[in-house]
C-alpha cells in the first residue's frame, strides 16, 4: 500500500496532519470521511518530497490580476451551467498568462482522475492557502459559484489598497532617488573641479570648503569601491532576509518605526480581517479559517501571533480574547470582534474592521507623505546651499584680496 501525507480537520476543528497508507486517495478519503473527519489534502508522500527537492520549498510566484481573470471567467462557465471539468477544458488552452496555463491543464487532468478540485489545486503548490480553502468551502457547500465571487471580491478588494499604497509611494520614491543622484554628482564631479581650480591658485580655503573638498576627493576616487559595497550589502540583506528569524527581526523593526510602523500594523490587520471574513462566509470552520487566513499574510511576526490565537480558539476561548493575548491588534478591532461574536454576525464586522483600517490605512500614509515631501525638499535646500556657499566662499575672499 502507498504512503500519503494526509491534512484534515478533527472534530474540534483543529487541522491535523499525518502520515496515512492506502490503496489510493479516494480510497482514504473515503475511509476518513466515514469517520467524520473533514479531509483537508491527500498528497503521496513521494510527490511532496519531489516538490521539496525541486523549489527548496518556496512557493512560486503567482501573477494574481490574471489569476483573478481566470477565477471571473471560471465562475461565469461554472454560473452557466458547464461541468468544472469542461470548464476548465475551456480555460485550459485560452488563458492570456502562458505561465499559468500548465498549471489549470495539471489541475483539469487531476480533476479528470478523479481528485478533487481543492486538492488538485494545492497539488500544484503556487495558488494561495486561502483560495485552496475557498474553493474546499464551495465544494463542502455544494455552492462554489458563490463562494469563488466572494474570493474575487475580496481579491479585487485587496489588489486596488495595494495599488493604492504603491501609487502613493511612486512620487516620494522619485524625489529620494533624485536628491540621491544630486548628492552623487555635485560630490564625485562639482566638488572635485574646484578642489583642482583652487590648487592651481594655492589659495586659503575656509575650513568648511576644505572639509568639502576631502569629502568629495575621496568618494570619486573610491567611488566604484563604494558602489561595490552598496551592491554587496544590498545582495547579502537580501539573502539574509529570506531567513525566518531575519525575517521575523525586520518586522519587530518596522513594528517599532515612528507613523509607518503603526501604518503597517493596520494594514495588516485589514488583510487578516477580510481574509477570515471571506473563509467563514464561505462556511469554514472559525479554527480552520483563522489558521488559513494567518498562513496567508506575508508577516511572520503577525502568522507566529495567530499561531497562538489559534491555540487559544481551539482550547476554547473566543477570538477577541485570543487577539489581545497577540498584543499586536488594536484596541478597537478588538472590541468590533467581540460585538461581532456577541452578536452572531461576526463575518459581517470583520468585514467592517478590514474596511475601517483600509480607509485609516490611506488617510495615515497620504498625510505622512505629505509630510515626507516637504521635508526631501527641505533638506535638498539645504544642500545645495552648503555646497554652493562652501565652493563660491573661496572665490569672494579671492575677490575681496584682488580688489583692496
Amino acid at each position: 500500500m502507498a504512503e500519503f501525507l494526509l491534512k484534515y480537520a478533527d472534530a474540534r476543528g483543529a487541522i491535523q496532519t499525518q502520515v496515512a497508507e492506502g490503496g489510493s486517495e479516494q480510497e482514504l478519503r473515503d475511509r476518513m470521511v466515514q469517520q467524520g473527519f473533514l479531509v483537508y489534502s491527500i498528497k503521496p508522500r513521494g510527490q511532496m518530497a519531489a516538490l521539496g527537492v525541486s523549489f527548496g520549498g518556496k512557493r512560486k510566484k503567482l501573477n494574481i490580476e490574471k489569476f483573478l481573470i481566470f477565477n471571473q471567467q471560471f465562475v461565469t462557465l461554472i454560473k452557466a451551467g458547464l461541468p468544472i471539468l469542461k470548464g476548465l477544458d475551456l480555460l485550459a488552452d485560452r488563458l492570456s498568462d502562458p505561465k499559468l496555463g500548465p498549471y489549470i491543464k495539471a489541475v483539469r487532468d487531476d480533476v479528470r482522475k478523479g481528485s478533487l478540485l481543492s486538492d488538485a489545486f494545492e497539488k500544484q503548490d503556487i495558488f494561495p492557502p486561502v483560495y485552496v480553502t475557498t474553493v474546499l468551502a464551495g465544494e463542502k457547500s455544494g455552492a462554489l459559484a458563490e463562494v469563488l465571487e466572494r474570493f474575487i471580491t475580496y481579491q479585487k478588494t485587496a489588489l486596488a489598497i495595494r495599488k493604492k499604497v504603491v501609487v502613493s509611494l511612486i512620487y516620494p520614491t522619485f524625489l529620494v532617488v533624485l536628491v540621491v543622484g544630486l548628492i552623487i554628482f555635485l560630490v564625485t564631479y562639482v566638488v572635485p573641479n574646484f578642489a583642482e581650480l583652487y590648487g592651481s591658485m594655492s589659495a586659503q580655503l575656509p575650513p568648511m570648503t576644505q572639509i568639502l573638498i576631502a569629502i568629495g576627493t575621496t568618494a570619486r576616487n573610491y567611488i566604484f569601491l563604494c558602489v561595490g559595497i552598496v551592491i554587496a550589502m544590498a545582495v547579502g540583506f537580501r539573502i539574509w532576509s529570506r531567513g525566518e528569524s531575519a525575517r521575523l527581526k525586520i518586522d519587530s523593526i518596522k513594528l517599532r518605526v515612528p507613523v509607518f510602523g503603526d501604518i503597517w500594523v493596520k494594514y495588516q490587520v485589514a488583510q487578516f480581517s477580510r481574509i477570515l471574513s471571506t473563509l467563514l462566509l464561505g462556511g469554514i470552520p472559525l479554527v480552520q479559517a483563522l489558521g488559513t487566513a494567518s498562513q496567508s499574510l506575508g508577516t511572520p511576526l503577525l502568522k507566529q501571533a495567530l499561531e497562538k490565537a489559534v491555540k487559544m480558539v481551539r482550547e476554547g476561548q473566543t477570538l477577541s480574547s485570543s487577539l489581545t493575548a497577540t498584543g499586536i491588534f488594536p484596541e478597537l478591532s478588538i472590541d468590533m470582534i467581540e460585538v461581532g461574536e456577541s452578536t452572531g454576525a461576526l463575518p459581517a464586522m470583520l468585514n467592517s474592521v478590514a474596511e475601517f483600517y483600509e480607509e485609516d490605512v490611506n488617510t495615515r500614509m497620504t498625510a505622512a507623505l505629505s509630510m515626507i515631501e516637504p521635508s526631501i525638499m527641505i533638506f535638498m535646500g539645504i544642500f545645495v546651499a552648503f555646497v554652493l556657499i562652501a565652493l563660491y566662499l573661496p572665490i569672494f575672499s579671492l575677490a575681496d584680496t584682488f580688489g583692496g
